[in-house]
């Protein structure tokens, strides 16, 4: 008996291995539930705990206008990943099924739902966002009969009902003797701006398309003006398995001029490759991805937590794009409408520069597509070069709703745009893209800090009037990190002209070495003119040490160090702490870098898989600024990786003693790995 009892164990212990391991995170709880984004950097669909649902579509870089604000907001595009399943019947719904659970399987970027319906069917599902066609996804199903059954599946094309003047169709179009049925809603985005076109239909993997007797009867049904149906009907006899497939596309007139005819070419494409070759590409290219990989050996938990963090990143995100990414990314449209902000350039954009370049460069490709957006608002508001808006959409125009002080104020974003552009020159190296999109940007910054800086009578500078990363104030004086940024920035600005043998503007230097860093009276970085001791929303002071360098000798940090950390929100964002994590473990200093990084993040996870929420008290899923901070700890933190103008080099990196130890897949163009042991 305790053989078999042993046995049972190792078993039990081997099925939960395989579905709960460094690669995947698995759930039986559909209860308290915050679902996880299944995207390719062109769509983002939200998982549901109710079964074959989804919660909603996510468009990258199609906006349209928040009819509350009336300021651009990212589209919730039609939802065609929802599907009704009948037994016998009966409706399937979370009521009266069992032995639900969930699997995010991160290395192919795939969410598999099973559960069984009462004793009469055992039912498999995977979701796809397509990495391959990118503006696609796939559901997989397995319907396998534990008794004789009769099933009914109900595909749906869900149309938000603030769209306007939608149209539904379904036809079954003809190319010699190959027929292809397409259920297909059209419609205009809520104000008008964007004409969206969804196509959808059923694949079934062993029928030759060729011959139509062999597919099931399809039934259409618009059930609505916003939802558009398709159907079919089957017996399955016992331990029989019906295996099938609904895809969808959704193109717009943002990203093609005949989005109908593209969503139905796409739907085809899907409808006629053989499933192994459509998935495979798609897995093929997640590979690619993860040669850019963490791996934290000793400690499951922080294994999961890393990969899931660098998961949503590749998944946000798309080297062929020029796109940039929103803090929430592909998740939700709110809080903060997709917009794009610091988030990027400053949480997300470093560990992607580490591990990705090709993704690097469609971040900074995307402000640079937008520069002259950013010099006319510069021209608007009296300066000179580029001002980058605080929050920017597809226009590259300021974003931010009007009664948001961080839009007209918080002007530290375009020296942390120009911080980036040299970092992604100094790892790539790439000196035709610094001299064709490098420069012409960290040129038009540096112009942009000469005109807002304030001569002093002592010949120091200030920078008046803005509004920090720590954004509980505004409208002060001398803000550190801005100040700091602004340093920064026409430093790199001297370096990027000698790079490429242009004579530097005199002022970037001059200004750069007088620009002034306010000091309380022990010594500590003061955080603006008027600061005196109050509760703060993020890292900013702190960020002078990493990752400006500019407050650099051990004394410094760490009394800025302690002075600030109390001072932090409890209520703050969930990146606020990462800085600190990684300037102790720059100090040698391995338990307060592991209780910060554990106390960045940790409060912020949402049950089942573990997603990030902004702050410890909101529930949305999934804030990827988060992750980029949670990674930063990772690699510049524990594993010591700096980036310098002569490239990534590693520097003192130190070993929480829970772990084994750390290694970084995949660093720079030479693809380095580098491991720190116990």
């Amino acid at each position: 008996m305790k053989k078999i009892m042993k046995l049972l164990l190792i078993c039990l212990s081997v099925h939960l291995t395989a579905q709960n391991d460094a690669w995947h995170i698995s759930t039986t709880n559909n209860t308290d539930y915050t679902g996880i984004s299944v995207a390719n950097g062109r769509i983002g669909m939200l998982s549901s705990s109710k079964p074959l649902e989804i919660q909603h579509i996510v468009l990258n870089d199609v906006y349209d206008v928040d009819p509350k604000y009336k300021v651009s907001q990212i589209v919730h595009g039609m939802n065609f990943g929802n599907l009704d399943l009948y037994i016998n019947d009966a409706k399937i719904s979370e009521k009266n099924i069992s032995n639900w659970s969930q699997t995010l399987d991160l290395k192919n970027a795939a969410l598999t739902t099973s559960f069984n319906y009462q004793n009469k069917a055992e039912i498999t599902y995977t979701i796809y966002a397509l990495r391959n066609i990118q503006y696609s996804g796939y559901i997989d199903i397995d319907v396998k009969a534990t008794e004789d059954i009769e099933i009914k599946v109900v595909g749906k094309i869900l149309t938000p009902k603030t769209f306007q003047k939608p149209e539904n169709t379904f036809e079954i179009i003809k190319d010699n003797d190959i027929t292809m049925p397409i259920l297909q809603s059209k419609a205009n985005s809520p104000f008008g701006k964007h004409y969206i076109s969804t196509s959808s239909t059923f694949i079934w993997h062993n029928i030759n398309s060729t011959n139509a007797k062999l597919r099931p009867e399809l039934t259409h049904n618009i059930v609505s003006d916003y939802e558009n149906t398709l159907a079919f009907t089957a017996t399955l006899k016992k331990d029989k398995h019906l295996i099938f497939a609904w895809t969808g596309a959704e193109c717009t007139s943002k990203n093609f001029s005949d989005p109908k005819s593209e969503s139905e070419r796409m739907i085809i494409y899907n409808l006629l490759t053989p499933k192994e070759s459509l998935l495979n590409q798609h897995k093929s290219l997640w590979n690619v991805l993860w040669q850019g990989d963490i791996i934290i050996e000793g400690d499951l938990q922080s294994q999961q937590d890393a990969r899931l963090a660098l998961y949503h990143l590749y998944a946000f995100s798309r080297g062929d794009s020029d796109l940039s990414i929103a803090p929430m990314g592909l998740s939700l449209q709110v809080p903060y409408n997709g917009h794009i902000f610091w988030d990027t350039e400053l949480w997300m954009f470093p560990p992607l520069l580490m591990l990705n370049q090709d993704i690097a460069r469609s971040l900074v490709n995307y402000r640079f597509n937008h520069l002259e957006a950013a010099q006319d608002r510069a021209i608007n508001y009296g300066y000179k070069g580029a001002m980058f808006p605080w929050e920017s959409d597809d226009t590259g125009e300021e974003a931010t709703p009007p009664f948001a002080l961080t839009g007209p104020f918080e002007h530290h974003i375009t020296a942390d745009i120009a911080i980036a552009f040299w970092n992604y020159y100094t790892v790539t190296k790439d000196k035709k893209w610094l001299s064709e999109q490098g420069f012409p940007v960290i040129e038009e910054v540096a112009n942009f800090w000469v005109s807002r800086v304030t001569s002093n009578t002592d010949g120091s500078y200030s920078i008046k009037n803005v509004v920090g990363a720590n954004e509980y104030v505004s409208n002060v004086n001398d803000n550190a990190f801005t100040n700091g940024a602004a340093i920064t920035a026409l430093n790199y600005a001297v370096k990027a002209a000698k790079e490429l043998d242009v004579t530097p503007n005199p002022q970037w230097k001059l200004i750069s070495k007088n620009i002034r860093i306010l000091k309380l009276q022990d010594g500590t970085t003061k955080e603006h003119e008027d600061y005196s001791g109050e509760i703060i929303k993020q890292a900013d002071v702190n960020l002078l040490s990493y990752p400006l360098n500019i407050i650099n000798d051990k004394e410094s940090i760490l009394r800025d160090l302690k002075y600030y950390e109390p001072k932090l929100s409890k209520h703050g964002p969930a990146m606020g702490k990462s800085i600190f994590a990684i300037l102790y473990a720059r100090q040698g200093d391995v338990e307060n870098a592991y209780r910060l990084f554990k106390e960045s993040y940790v409060p912020n996870k949402r049950t089942p898989f573990g997603a990030l929420s902004e702050t410890t008290t909101s529930n949305r899923s999934y804030f990827a600024t988060g992750a980029g901070g949670m990674l930063q700890t990772l690699l510049f933190g524990f594993a010591g990786l700096e980036f310098t103008d002569s490239g990534i080099i590693q520097k003192n990196p130190v070993l929480p003693k829970e772990w084994k130890s750390l290694t970084i897949k995949g660093v720079g163009p030479q693809n380095k790995t580098f491991k720190i042991e116990q």
